[in-house]
């Protein structure tokens, strides 16, 4: 059994800034987000032959870790009318049949990860292909069981890759992004840490932890600043500490399911889907489902 995660978030946004014409519903509408987040899921099902699948929503965009650090990422600014369309999303993706994580306290991330160590935990289970291009979500890699797959791109990370791609191993991105900063959640890593120098540590100390406070004692070749470096880590310790807080997944994230078998997806029920259809304008998707449920 494979099992495809699909962060849902990310496809909204992908589609509504895709550089093409808009995609209106009804009243006028703008559905660029939902309709290109149904085109992805159904070639998914339909070409790429997903069988189980759980895909992840940001139904509040702040979470929990808004409260950590009052810099993270925010619906601030966010275009109304894409942020319109995530309850519309969160309907398309239930109408479609396929089982939907929508995550309020928790960020769909965590979902995703959630379902990634407790479905990966099942024998049934052969691989589990986590869809996003996301560098957060490398941290889930486990060897070539547990992928991270771009699919826009047709890449898929696996634990390898992974260290080939950012220089260190799944379990560490955490604590790269805290040293070297993640824009898209809002958080500025340490002053000087760049992405080659803290991948060359990492990859030798492994932890923020286990990195020594002097760099007399850092056993690394080809790190230039060193001693600076040594330093920012040791004046902004605490601040490393909350980014890497900030980038850690939460396994522990609430999903309704028990085991993997819970993900199939069976066809979309016709009647659902085509009222969803019909209620926000978007007759080209009527007929797509190539499965219908019961039929």
């Amino acid at each position: 059994m494979q099992i495809h995660l699909v962060d849902a978030t990310y496809e909204l946004f992908r589609a509504h800034y895709a550089p093409r014409p808009a995609v209106r519903g009804t009243d006028g509408a703008v559905l660029s987000g939902v309709s290109g987040l149904c085109d992805q899921l159904l070639y998914l099902l339909r070409e790429e032959g997903a069988t189980h699948v759980g895909a992840a929503t940001d139904r509040v965009i702040e979470s929990f870790r808004n409260d950590l650090f009052p810099g993270y990422k925010s619906s601030a600014g966010m275009d109304p009318e894409l942020l319109a369309q995530f309850p519309i999303a969160e309907d398309a993706i239930e109408a479609l049949g396929v089982i939907l994580w929508p995550m309020v306290e928790f960020e769909a991330d965590d979902a995703i990860g959630a379902a990634a160590v407790r479905f990966g935990a099942e024998k049934a289970v052969d691989k589990i292909l986590i869809c996003t291009p996301d560098k957060d979500m490398a941290q889930l890699v486990v060897e070539d069981r547990i992928v991270l797959r771009d699919r826009r791109r047709g890449i898929t990370y696996d634990r390898t890759g992974v260290l080939e791609k950012w220089g260190v191993e799944p379990a560490s991105i955490p604590d790269w992004l805290a040293l070297v900063g993640d824009t898209a959640d809002g958080f500025p890593g340490l002053p000087g840490w760049g992405a080659k120098s803290a991948a060359a540590v990492l990859r030798r100390y492994g932890s923020i932890d286990d990195i020594p406070a002097k760099a007399s004692e850092w056993d690394v070749k080809g790190v230039s600043g060193a001693v600076r470096l040594a330093a920012v880590l040791g004046e902004h310790h605490e601040e490393a500490i909350l980014y890497r807080t900030l980038a850690r997944l939460r396994l522990d994230a609430p999903l309704p399911q028990k085991s993997a078998a819970e993900l199939e997806w069976r066809g979309t029920p016709r009647a659902t889907w085509e009222a969803f259809c019909d209620l926000w304008g978007l007759a080209r998707l009527r007929t797509r489902p190539h499965r219908w449920l019961g039929e």
